[in-house]
């Protein structure tokens, strides 16, 4: 998609980037009350002060201690692109009530967001609740139109990232796991959204072409049940032939070469009695794939029965292949006892590899899907399993176990005046003003606690000792002695402040940070299981001015 020329003005030397991914996220892409305030605040003059908002959430998802931060590079884009064209405004104007006076729209008319900073913890970084992910400072009416977007593409951004990062950790690193959501996922961008970020909490490639060209993401996809019974007999394979993986020699009739191996394996001891006739329409299924795939055979091994037919079969497949040189990957199982399939399927490879000494036939890959869930591969992993690769789809991209992350977008300074929004739910008091962000990391490497200071505070150090404190509950409270201490907010968008732009990371990079601070994670923190918190702090500087502006904004009752 090629760069719109609004954004930051030239002399702040920025290059350009590249629109949304998805063409649907225009300044339009807001709920309407952002657009009537936006107003309300034009009306009264307000509408060029200096806001800062922040954007949290309040708890982490799936029962889980952490959460994957995802979605900041598609809300950089769109920033960069923020422009209202002539169209949309007459359409704003139709939407407003009719007294709307026309220099507001006027006003809309000239606004960008070369005015506007952004700062946030880098994307794929494991976070917690309450710490912002974004810090928005600018014009509080321009801000206010920018909140609908970005909390909804940081949301389920992060959300799915972080269901994907949960998998991974069941699954365990030497597992592949394949995305397969998209014909289940809620919509087309649902289903492009979510195979870029389940690649980026962990999982290896996807079946959704579309998004393997967009992002680089590593595609993987073989066959359905349907190519299998779409075959009738083996008569239907016209051309049988094929030619060695090293093109020294051809062979006339494949066909005739697996159905030769079929027998031996028929009348081999060691496999006795698990299967007599398989299904020959499976077979000329397998056998057409091959001739299309000889370099990447992976067959579909359960439309009639997967030990009686689909094993015998795909291996006859594979022997044959292995003798013109070339090496199968594998089958996928879709149904039945995953585990028992498995492993039975593993033992009859290593029977095949020992009997006819055919080196590494019996380390075939193995993939199964079929409805999985953490669940699931907890239950395989504790039963045992000889699967290797995983392809997930309705659970992972649905984000079947919680509907969504529940980020929030909160003022808490305007005009260099801290603010505070109060509620009887402690949890969704905001923690006001503009503020630093550090995580704390004990002896062992791990993080131990993350903090909230004020904007002019001095940093933490290492090997000081610093008040942690909770925000909100007096007695929750420790001294922390950090071996580290990394600042989590870097300027992504520098407005007209002058910082250096932090670069957007390619999306395997983004991968990486993501699997190197899973990595860094005290296992306690990560568990499935009754997980430990993981503690979010604020200096004891912080502590006492909330409370302070807590009192000073809380209304007296009188009691009569």
């Amino acid at each position: 998609m090629e760069a719109k020329a609004n954004g930051p003005k030239e002399d702040q030397l920025t290059p350009s980037i590249d629109g949304p991914s998805n063409p649907m996220v225009t300044p339009l892409l807001t709920d309407l009350y952002q657009f009537t305030m936006a107003y309300a605040y034009w009306k009264a003059g307000k509408h060029l002060e200096r806001a800062v908002f922040d954007l949290f959430f309040r708890k982490n998802p799936f029962g889980g201690e952490y959460t994957i931060f995802a979605g900041l590079e598609e809300c950089i884009r769109f920033i960069a692109n923020f422009k209202l064209s002539e169209d949309e405004i007459n359409f704003i104007r139709s939407s407003l009530p009719p007294n709307c006076e026309d220099g507001f729209f006027d006003y809309l008319r000239g606004i960008d967001c070369s005015d506007v900073e952004v700062c946030a913890i880098p994307e794929g970084s494991v976070v917690f609740p309450k710490i912002p992910l974004l810090r928005i400072e600018g014009p509080v009416a321009l801000v206010q139109l920018l909140e609908t977007p970005f909390v909804n593409l940081v949301n389920y951004a992060s959300l799915v990232a972080t269901n994907a990062a949960r998998h991974r950790f069941v699954a365990g690193k030497s597992k592949m796991l394949l995305e397969f959501g998209l014909r289940r996922a809620q919509g087309p961008d649902g289903g492009i959204s979510a195979s870029k970020y389940c690649y980026m909490g962990g999982f290896d490639a996807t079946s959704n072409v579309a998004a393997g060209r967009l992002f680089g993401i590593p595609l993987r996809g073989t066959h359905s049940h349907a190519f299998v019974s779409s075959f009738m007999s083996l008569d239907e394979i016209v051309d049988k032939s094929i030619r060695s993986s090293d093109g020294s020699s051809i062979c006339e009739d494949f066909v005739s070469l697996v159905q030769t191996w079929l027998s031996k394996i028929q009348v081999t001891h060691s496999l006795h009695g698990i299967f007599g006739e398989t299904n020959q329409s499976e077979l000329a299924a397998f056998i057409s794939y091959a001739l299309a795939f000889p370099t990447s055979f992976l067959a579909l091994v359960d439309t009639y029965d997967v030990m009686k037919s689909g094993i015998p079969n795909f291996c006859a497949v594979a022997l044959a292949l292995a003798d013109l040189g070339y090496k199968a990957v594998g089958i996928r199982l879709d149904s039945g006892d995953l585990a028992y399939l498995s492993s039975v399927s593993r033992k009859f490879f290593c029977a095949i590899e020992k009997e006819f000494e055919v080196p590494g036939f019996g380390k075939m890959s193995i993939t199964a899907s079929n409805d999985l869930n953490e669940e699931t591969l907890d239950a395989l992993n504790k039963q045992g399993h000889e699967v290797d690769a995983f392809g997930i789809g309705t659970y992972l991209v649905t984000c079947y176990a919680q509907a969504a992350l529940g980020c929030v977008f909160k003022l808490v300074e305007i005009n260099n005046q801290p603010r505070i929004k109060l509620s009887e739910d402690v949890s969704k008091v905001s923690i006001p003003c503009k503020k630093r962000c550090y995580r704390l990391y004990g002896k062992e490497g791990y993080p131990l606690v993350d903090i909230m200071t004020g904007e002019n505070e001095p940093p933490p150090k290492a090997a000081e000792r610093i008040l942690c404190r909770h925000p909100f509950n007096e007695s929750k409270r420790a001294y922390v002695v950090p071996q580290q201490v990394e600042e989590l907010l870097s300027c992504y968008w520098p407005g007209g402040s002058g910082k250096t732009r932090e670069e957007l990371p390619p999306l395997k990079k983004i991968r990486d940070r993501c699997m190197r601070q899973l990595d860094q994670m005290r296992p306690d923190h990560m568990r499935r299981l009754n997980p430990t918190p993981y503690k979010v702090s604020v200096s004891a500087k912080l502590y006492d001015f909330i409370h302070f502006l807590w009192l000073n904004e809380a209304p007296v009752g009188e009691l009569q």
